[in-house]
């Protein structure tokens, strides 16, 4: 069978008091000589940065939004997001008279790709493995009220969608890292399906939830910017997929497969690979 379907889609200050004791008088003035302290300036030290390793309690909504004041929560409680890397903006860009540029499309593109790099380092696991498994990184730039106050810094975190609109329970951080090496790390945070892909009931979820189909692999395209067409990417990997999926159960002469080619849309996003099923 020959299925397609739309992937879903895509950041305490304490005031220092600084005074200065001016003393009047010669070096000899007695003790009853009048001192006054003037305050000359107060200073506010910007707000703490996150820190690597610190959970948050995050949204589906939350984790498309610029930035996110979240509060941390205790790792061995129930989170949905793990801090994996903590950068300096000024390290990315910076504009005319030393500010950062935060809308600036550069900016934000290597922030993104500083983050998408954490991932390997994190996670473990190989590019095919990564891209079977239901992790993404988002990253967070300071509210603007942080940024006033001189906040220079952006947080990576990474989260794994569950199914529909919902984020999985994630486990603490010392169990997290690393998953993607381990035998059953695609069992628990693999792409599986409730149905075949393109079939009616098909949703997308995790392989820890009840599904009947799981995602395989993935066989890259060839192309360039522009989309080569439905017919094009259907074809170029309909067979690949299926002698995959024949190999996997032992070569049958009955089998069943589906070949998920990607669309336009994701094309234009930079997916230049489509997803092999099997039914689980």
């Amino acid at each position: 069978m020959r299925a397609g379907a739309r992937a879903a889609g895509r950041l305490v200050a304490a005031a220092l008091l600084v005074t200065l004791v001016a003393c009047t008088g010669d070096d000899e003035a007695g003790p009853d000589e009048d001192r006054t302290s003037t305050p000359t300036a107060t200073r506010t030290p910007p707000p703490e940065p996150p820190r690597v390793g610190e959970c948050r309690r995050l949204t589906l909504d939350d984790a498309g939004l610029p930035s996110n004041d979240a509060e941390p929560v205790v790792c061995h409680r129930r989170h949905t997001a793990v801090t994996v890397l903590v950068g300096d903006l000024a390290s990315v860009a910076r504009g005319r008279g030393g500010e950062v540029d935060v809308e600036a499309r550069p900016v934000q593109r290597r922030v993104a790709g500083r983050c998408r790099g954490e991932l390997p380092r994190f996670l473990g696991g190989d590019d095919e493995t990564r891209t079977l498994s239901r992790f993404q990184v988002v990253w967070f730039l300071p509210t603007a009220e942080e940024q006033e106050a001189g906040a220079d810094w952006f947080r990576c975190d990474v989260l794994a969608l569950d199914r529909g609109e919902r984020l999985m329970r994630l486990p603490p951080p010392g169990r997290l890292r690393g998953v993607l090496d381990r035998p059953r790390g695609l069992g628990t945070f693999g792409l599986c399906g409730t149905a075949a892909p393109g079939e009616r009931g098909f949703e997308r979820v995790a392989c820890a939830r009840r599904h009947s189909w799981v995602a395989i692999g993935t066989i890259p395209l060839e192309g360039g910017r522009r989309y080569p067409g439905v017919a094009t990417v259907r074809e170029a990997g309909d067979e690949p997929c299926a002698d995959r999926v024949r190999e996997r159960q032992g070569f049958p002469t009955e089998f069943r497969y589906g070949w998920e080619w990607p669309t336009a849309e994701q094309w234009a996003a930079g997916q230049r690979h489509g997803f092999c099923w099997a039914p689980a």
